[in-house]
């Protein structure tokens, strides 16, 4: 059981990497569309601040995935693998498509197939699902709306100014907002797979000890070597990037400059920062895009292109179901197989 549980584990942290490499894009594709860094330049900034979200920050995110979606007495191993294979082809398989899908709620929507399956529609907590669920709709919509008054607030302050002496200070700003929301999506993201692990651990009595901080299975605080691999993982992912997904983000929803990547990233990192304090798994990529597409429109409604949006709406709405299908298959071949 334990040699089962370490793979397990190896591939929830190949998740997280998967998670970053995807995620990338939110972090940087705004500071490499204006050419502030080089794309190089720019993941590597991104990926330190993922990891620098490790320290001094909590981990509410993660009790949320953990033990807040599951009825704990459900989980067991055989869950979390199929879960975690079903999420790692779906985002594998949009990364290269270029789509920016949700990974968090890939994961989220794996987890509810496997646990329906296995315990019926009473294994979900569907209190807190709802909660997650709202902000499928509410995260882009935060995003888009803070990404306009950021937008709309900027212009206000920079009118009087010339056009170079404010792409001048933009550039500069422009490091800081990409910090800060590389800052939230390590914050968030990677805490969901700390969540994972916790769960896995906590479902097997003579692991247990491995999940906390003491190693007493009594208490709450994860342990700090879950803690530092996820954040390790989700940076290495985030510095080998999923260029197509950048791209995607960066150039082809609408054009931007040092000012808009400034107000895009500042509005999707904030929103991010606040939600999760609250605990609340939400969708790093639905929030930056949300943010991108309102710099845009404040802009002008033309200059947004809709219709790669609706390809990118489309990648979310199929999520969910697709992934907790898939799961729900992984599931039922890998009892049939190990459960014996």
């Amino acid at each position: 059981m334990v040699t089962y549980v370490i793979v397990i584990i190896i591939l929830a942290l190949l998740f997280d990497f998967s998670n970053g490499l995807n995620d990338a894009a939110n972090s940087i594709a705004t500071v490499v569309a204006t050419r502030v860094l080089s794309p190089r330049k720019a993941v590597a900034w991104a990926a330190f601040f993922n990891f620098v979200a490790a320290f001094g920050f909590g981990t509410h995110v993660a009790s949320t995935i953990g033990k807040g979606l599951v009825q704990p007495g459900v989980i067991d191993p055989h869950m979390i693998l199929a879960a975690l294979v079903s999420a790692i082809v779906w985002t594998i398989v949009c990364t290269r498509k270029g789509l920016p899908i949700s990974v968090s709620h890939t994961l989220i929507g794996s987890l509810a197939g496997v646990a329906i399956v296995k315990g019926g529609p009473g294994a979900l907590i569907w209190s807190k699902l709802g909660i997650v669920a709202a902000f499928i709709v509410l995260s882009p919509v935060i995003g888009l709306v803070l990404g306009a008054v950021m937008m709309v607030v900027s212009i206000r302050m920079v009118y009087r100014k010339s056009p170079r002496s404010v792409d001048r200070l933009f550039r500069w700003l422009q490091l800081l907002s990409a910090a800060v929301y590389s800052l939230s999506h390590g914050l968030n993201d990677a805490q969901k797979t700390m969540g994972i692990i916790f769960a896995l651990l906590m479902s097997v009595p003579a692991l247990r000890s491995w999940a906390t901080r003491d190693g007493h299975a009594g208490t709450q605080e994860i342990a700090w070597w879950i803690i530092l691999s996820c954040h390790a993982a989700i940076a290495l992912g985030t510095y080998i990037g999923g260029w197509n997904v950048i791209k995607t983000l960066g150039h082809k929803v609408t054009k931007l400059q040092p000012f808009s990547g400034f107000c895009a990233e500042t509005g999707g990192g904030v929103t991010i920062l606040a939600l999760s304090a609250f605990g609340i798994p939400v969708s790093t990529t639905h929030t930056i895009t949300g943010a991108i597409f309102g710099v845009g429109a404040v802009h002008r409604l033309g200059a947004v292109r809709w219709r790669v949006g609706t390809e990118i709406v489309m990648a979310w709405v199929l999520t969910l179901p697709v992934s907790a299908s898939l799961a729900a298959g992984i599931y039922t071949l890998v009892r049939f197989f190990l459960v014996r």
